[in-house]
């Protein structure tokens, strides 16, 4: 017998559970600064969530995807990343988006149904928020692309989560990707469920990272619920990717203490008890110990960032509430650059319609 090719996947891991070292820190995270700066954006994070849920509940936004428990998953990747590179987002990442600049006014807009929403002010080249499970991925493949055929020093990082690896579009732009050796890294959220398919029932895998293999391209598991791990880990495969070196796969392994989205009741599917035990594992209290231990947070800072938090979520919610309803010409006129004839005459329909019921408000 003659062995061909042999693999192996790494877990890395710097901080446990309980908020103890598991391993030396790199050095970047030896910068309290920094370590405080990731903590603030998953609280953040988590108290957007929070308040569009319960807009949602009251009937003012739309279905909304939570992000509970899986903040450090998405503050850690846009942590890593540099301004230029490109973000793909799936539908979880909120934290990633608000930590490059997207405003939360601008995300309450998009999922109150808003498409302007989408045209942000902060990183203007980065993809809007992909509802469907992995066609986004695709689409990272082509950025990379331009990126390696321009000789541009960029990255094309694309984020979606443990379901849309069974896609096959999700494979095909990985086999791209490993073939052209693009600047291309994907960070898959594993957080067990792909709506109500438990991990185990989509995939026969050992890990989803060893799927990179068939690919041509490392891949590595970190502890999703360790921000410093996944900061950690996604920063050194995109800047193996900016030096020319190819593509990689990151698999954060965490856990959805959430509902799928706010159309969804989990409580069909999993039990109650097993999302308590995970809760012990959520990596907002696993950092803020941490912080403590060293003397870099305290009671007080805490009390502060939370009223922060408050403040700046609030403000964007009376912006969002106070934002005047698009017109409804714009489901016509930003689907073709010149409208063919027959959209023509449906949007010229549709305006018609529009002045007939405002005259009959107006009465």
């Amino acid at each position: 017998m003659v062995e061909v090719a042999s693999f192996r996947i790494e877990r890395i891991q710097y901080l446990r559970a309980d908020g103890t070292l598991a391993a030396p820190l790199p050095p970047w995270a030896e910068d309290g600064e920094e370590l405080v700066r990731l903590y603030r954006a998953m609280v953040l994070t988590r108290a957007y969530d929070t308040k569009a849920v319960n807009l949602q509940r009251t009937g003012r936004l739309g279905t909304v995807a939570s992000s509970l428990g899986q903040e450090a998953v998405a503050v850690g990747t846009a942590a890593a990343m540099r301004p230029q590179d490109v973000l793909l987002p799936s539908f979880r990442e909120q934290g990633a988006m608000l930590y490059r600049g997207v405003r939360i006014e601008e995300l309450l807009t998009f999922w109150g149904g808003d498409e302007r929403g989408s045209n942000w002010s902060g990183p203007r080249e980065d993809f809007p928020v992909c509802i469907p499970v992995g066609t986004h991925a695709p689409h990272a493949a082509g950025v990379a692309t331009a990126f390696k055929l321009r000789r541009e020093p960029r990255v094309a990082v694309c984020m979606l989560g443990d379901g849309a690896t069974s896609k096959g579009d999700v494979y095909e732009a990985w086999n791209l990707a490993g073939v052209w050796r693009l600047p291309m890294v994907t960070v898959v959220n594993n957080n067990q469920w792909a709506i109500s398919v438990p991990r185990s029932a989509q995939t026969a895998a050992a890990t989803l990272a060893q799927k990179a293999i068939a690919c041509g391209m490392p891949g590595v598991q970190v502890d999703g619920n360790d921000v410093i791990a996944v900061r950690e880990v996604v920063g050194r495969m995109i800047e193996r990717a900016r030096a020319g070196e190819g593509p990689a796969i990151v698999e954060a392994v965490t856990y959805r203490l959430s509902d799928h989205t706010t159309a969804d009741d989990a409580r069909r599917y999993r039990d109650d008890a097993e999302v308590s035990a995970h809760w012990k594992e959520e990596p907002i209290a696993r950092l803020r110990t941490f912080l403590t231990a060293r003397g870099l947070w305290d009671k007080d800072k805490e009390e502060q960032l939370l009223a922060w938090c408050a403040r700046e979520v609030e403000s964007a919610v009376e912006a969002y509430l106070a934002r005047a309803p698009a017109p409804a010409t714009d489901m016509i006129d930003y689907v073709f650059a010149e409208l063919p004839a027959p959209m023509r005459a449906q949007r010229a329909e549709l305006v018609r319609r529009v002045a007939r019921r405002a005259e009959g408000a107006e009465r």
